[in-house]
């Protein structure tokens, strides 16, 4: 009885959930155009190892020095990733790229920054729709931390500490994401199952009697 029930529910409102739909449909694909090819956005990334020298004047027999030094290389791993995402990080790479005639923002340089870490080594990432200029601001920063990475560590109380460009930098295409691509049926879809829902708070409010067993 309940699904002949919904069956005329749907079958006496059937156009509000289209009508609905085609109107999310409508505005949004005015407002994402997804029939027009976007324009190409590049990712470059480098892969930066932090080293903290063992201390050679320890005594051996009471810990092994070697080790100390792997773990505190592992927290200063936390620390200096802040560093690379900070705003004085990008203020000078914009300044090393303001030698080369490139002018970019500090903070255009901090926003479009990304890092990971897994143990001793740091995962740096920048993301721009310029491919030029992102070699640029890569390559800066790569010369920043391995020209400058003695100051940093010294501002973090570290004595010792250096850090080595293990990979990169390396630029690639970055392809659509999942919101680019779903976004626009994800908005019709959802169009409809709201439609639905009006229909049924609609039959819920509406108190008129069309038949005997109403």
């Amino acid at each position: 009885m309940e699904l002949r029930a919904y069956w005329e529910i749907l079958r006496r409102r059937w156009w509000l959930p289209l009508l609905l739909t085609l109107l999310v449909a409508a505005i949004s694909a005015l407002q994402l155009r997804p029939w027009e090819a976007r324009p190409p956005s590049y990712s470059a990334s480098m892969r930066l190892l932090v080293g903290v020298l063992p201390a050679t004047d320890a005594p051996t027999t009471a810990y092994d020095p070697r080790y100390y030094a792997w773990l505190t290389s592992e927290y200063l791993v936390d620390d200096f990733t802040e560093v690379v995402r900070s705003g004085l990080f990008a203020q000078r790479v914009s300044a090393r790229l303001a030698d080369q005639a490139i002018e970019l923002p500090s903070g255009v340089i901090q926003g479009s920054a990304a890092t990971g870490q897994q143990h001793r080594i740091i995962t740096l990432s920048f993301s721009w729709g310029n491919e030029v200029q992102l070699i640029a601001v890569a390559n800066a920063a790569a010369a920043e931390i391995t020209e400058n990475a003695a100051a940093y560590f010294q501002a973090l109380g570290t004595e010792g500490a250096g850090v080595t460009v293990l990979d990169g930098p390396t630029v690639g295409v970055v392809g659509p994401s999942l919101r680019d691509r779903f976004e626009w049926p994800l908005r019709v879809g959802l169009g409809l199952l709201v439609g639905l829902g009006f229909i049924f708070l609609l039959e819920y409010l509406d108190t008129s009697v069309r038949n005997r067993r109403e």
